[in-house]
Order: C-alpha cells, then sequence, then structure tokens
C-alpha cells in the first residue's frame, strides 16, 4: 500500500516538476537537421581541421629561408695586423669580420610534391567531415525516431489511463455501494497503476534521448524537444534492382570508401617524395671577409651539398611501398564491407516492409472501434472483468506491434541511407 501511494505521489510530482524546468520546443526533423548543420561543434571543429590542412599547403609554398651567419669579429684591438680602412667613424682599422648568406635549393621537386602532399591532406580532411556527418547525422535520426516513437507510445498509455481512470472511479463508488467485490476493484486499480508505471518509464527513456539529441544541436538544457512529424517513409517503391546501383554510388561517394582511395593517393605521392629524398639538396652561398687573408675584402661564392654514399633512404622508401599495398587493401575491405552492409540491410528492409504491407491501412482505426465498444460493454457489465482485461492486452500489444513495424522500417531506411553514403 505504501508503494501504491508513492507511485501515485509521484506521477502528479514528476508532471510538475518537469513543467517547471522544461521550455517546450515544437521541432520537425527537417529543421533539426538545419539547426543540426549550423551549430554542431563537432562538425564546427572538423571544418577547422580543413583549414588547418589548407594553412599547411599554403605554409608547403614558400621556400626556406636563407641564413645568414656573421662571425669571426674581433671585439679587441689587434696590433700585430695590417691595418684596415675604418668601417664606421674611426672603428675598424684593427677589425676582422666575416658574413655569409646561404640559400638552400630543393632538388627532384621535393617542394613541388610536397604541396601537391598537402592538397591530398585537405581533400581528405574533407573526406573526414563528410564522414563524421554521415555519422553523426545517422545518429541524429535514429535518435529522432526513438523520441517519436516513445512518444507515439506516451500517447497510448496516455489515453489508457484516462480511459482506466474513469472505470476506476465507477468501480470504487459500486465498491462503496457494496455492487462488485474488491478483488475487481483492485485487478482494475492494478491496471492502472501499471500503465502509469509504463508511462513514468517512457519519459525516463525519452529524458535520456533528449540529452543525446540537445547535445547534437546545442540547445539548452531546458529545452524538452517534441517532435513535430510522423515517421519518415521513402516516396518510392525501393526495388531489389537498384542495389547495384547503390554499390557504385557507395564506392563513388561514400565517405569511409573515400578516406582509403584518399590515402591510397597519399602513400603514392609520399613514395615519391622518398624517391625525390635520394637527391640531396644543394646550398648555394655568397660570402664576404675582410682582414681574413691575404686580400683585403674578399668576396666568395660556395656550394655544399650532402654525399649521397651511406644513406639512400632506402628504408623510407621500402616503407612507402608498403603503405600504398596497405591502404590498397583498406580500400578494398571497405569496399568490400559496404557491399555487405547495402545487402543486408536492403534485406531487412524488404522483410519489415512486408510485414507493414500486411497491415491494413483501416486496421488500427478498427482497432480503436473495437476498444470503445469493449470499455462500454464493460461499463455496461455486458461483458466481464477478465474478457475486457483480455482485449485491453490484445489492444496493446497489437498498437505495439504497428508502432514497432513502423519504428524498424524507418530505423532500416535511415541505416540503408548510411551504408549507400548519400540520401536515396
Amino acid at each position: 500500500m505504501k508503494k501504491l501511494f508513492l507511485t501515485l505521489f509521484y506521477i502528479p510530482c514528476f508532471s510538475f516538476f518537469s513543467a517547471q524546468i522544461s521550455d517546450t520546443m515544437k521541432i520537425s526533423r527537417k529543421e533539426a537537421e538545419t539547426i543540426f548543420l549550423a551549430k554542431n561543434l563537432d562538425l564546427i571543429a572538423q571544418k577547422l581541421e580543413i583549414s588547418q590542412a589548407e594553412a599547411r599547403t599554403v605554409q608547403a609554398k614558400y621556400w626556406p629561408n636563407p641564413t645568414l651567419s656573421i662571425s669571426e669579429v674581433n671585439l679587441w684591438r689587434t696590433y700585430d695586423i695590417e691595418e684596415q680602412p675604418a668601417i664606421v667613424g674611426n672603428w675598424g682599422k684593427n677589425t676582422q669580420i666575416s658574413a655569409e648568406i646561404e640559400q638552400v635549393i630543393q632538388t627532384a621537386g621535393k617542394r613541388r610534391k610536397n604541396i601537391e602532399l598537402q592538397k591530398i591532406e585537405v581533400e581528405g580532411e574533407k573526406y573526414e567531415l563528410q564522414e563524421v556527418l554521415r555519422e553523426l547525422k545517422k545518429t541524429l535520426r535514429n535518435t529522432i525516431t526513438e523520441i517519436l516513437y516513445n512518444q507515439e507510445q506516451q500517447k497510448i498509455y496516455q489515453g489508457q489511463i484516462a480511459s482506466i481512470e474513469k472505470l476506476t472511479k465507477s468501480y470504487n463508488n459500486q465498491l462503496n455501494l457494496g455492487n462488485i467485490s474488491k478483488a475487481e476493484y483492485v485487478r482494475l486499480k492494478a491496471q492502472e497503476i501499471e500503465f502509469k508505471k509504463k508511462l513514468i518509464s517512457l519519459k525516463q527513456e525519452i529524458e535520456d534521448q533528449q540529452v543525446e539529441l540537445k547535445a547534437l544541436l546545442m540547445l539548452p538544457s531546458q529545452t524538452y524537444l517534441v517532435i513535430s512529424d510522423s515517421f519518415v517513409m521513402p516516396e518510392k517503391q525501393l526495388s531489389e534492382l537498384e542495389v547495384t546501383q547503390w554499390m557504385e554510388k557507395a564506392n563513388e561517394n561514400r565517405p569511409d570508401i573515400m578516406i582509403s582511395k584518399n590515402k591510397e593517393k597519399h602513400a603514392a605521392k609520399n613514395l615519391e617524395i622518398q624517391n625525390a629524398m635520394k637527391t640531396p639538396d644543394v646550398a648555394v652561398s655568397i660570402g664576404y671577409d675582410r682582414g681574413g687573408n691575404i686580400m683585403k675584402d674578399f668576396i666568395g661564392l660556395g656550394v655544399s651539398m650532402d654525399l649521397p654514399i651511406f644513406d639512400r633512404n632506402k628504408g623510407n622508401i621500402q616503407e612507402a611501398k608498403l603503405e600504398i599495398e596497405k591502404s590498397k587493401l583498406e580500400t578494398r575491405k571497405n569496399m568490400l564491407k559496404s557491399e555487405n552492409e547495402i545487402v543486408s540491410v536492403f534485406r531487412n528492409y524488404i522483410r519489415t516492409q512486408q510485414v507493414s504491407e500486411e497491415i491494413d491501412e483501416s486496421y488500427e482505426s478498427t482497432l480503436d472501434g473495437l476498444l470503445v465498444s469493449h470499455e462500454k460493454n464493460f461499463r455496461l457489465r455486458n461483458i466481464s472483468m477478465l474478457e475486457y482485461m483480455d482485449f485491453l492486452d490484445t489492444y496493446i500489444g497489437n498498437k505495439m506491434i504497428i508502432l514497432d513495424t513502423k519504428k524498424e522500417l524507418n530505423q532500416y531506411y535511415e541505416n540503408l541511407q548510411y551504408v549507400v553514403g548519400q540520401d536515396l
């Protein structure tokens, strides 16, 4: 009895508390996706990754800075030397100084190839953005579907609670008049409590889903979202003939496959760079020396380079070749995975669609009509408590089957768009 009292006390308190802290916002799927694309922080962060990659491309275009070195400057006076002309005023007659400026020139097209490599990385970041978008969009759509599914369940249970509360009140009056047994009243009250407990569970599930959806849309915590539209269904009948086309589309557009192909290009360009690294860069210099040799003011040119005797970059070249093979295998694996996912999801969609087609359009309204009829007959005592409760179980079960079918059909359709890599 104590548990019963706490449950009945909790329900109105929960409703009052929710009303106080929540700012209800009705939103459609389309509106949710618009907000998501504009405000989601993961997408914004990924776009910054693209900007960073573009900045690296800009940086790769610059030549290395020349190196200036000044040396052999004596800060004290040296007497045992031939006197030189002054540098500034009367200073510098006994001073030696040497200066050199050096410029490294990259050979074998290293600079150009590195620019091309950075451009490939920019493409890779764009594909990464598409993959993040694909994953988050799937999460967004499935979360909306779950909330919508629980909203529809809420409506079913709220309708039954409103109906059974009237019956319970009527039976309580009849119990007080001694017209019915206490067992009948308790059975009816127990069903009411069960429905209310289920309603609380649904609200708790929706709260968890609200957290995820609001995080995706970057909405404040006090917002309570209500999905205003219904389950999304395809505008046209999907055919098995389209599966091959979807596979081709996936191979051309699916982000994870494009990322793998981009890695192949990256590995191939890296191999070009590693081969170019065999050729040493050349450093060209011009130097000035004052008082350091038989010439008072000596200007000379110089060239320097590494001699590729011991290190021919063979290890890095071999690693780059293996990376190409590895990236090709990764691409092939993702393509096979994509094909299998498309076939599997499509088959599940077709099975669910067949179940959906077997449910007559008027079946749900027929169920609702029969429930009204049974409630009326039960109130008039034309049918027994057992018959009424039996039908109530059947009604709830069938409504759940219809709702589950709609939800699953919607989810498989969204998953099909996900595995194809684009909206169908």
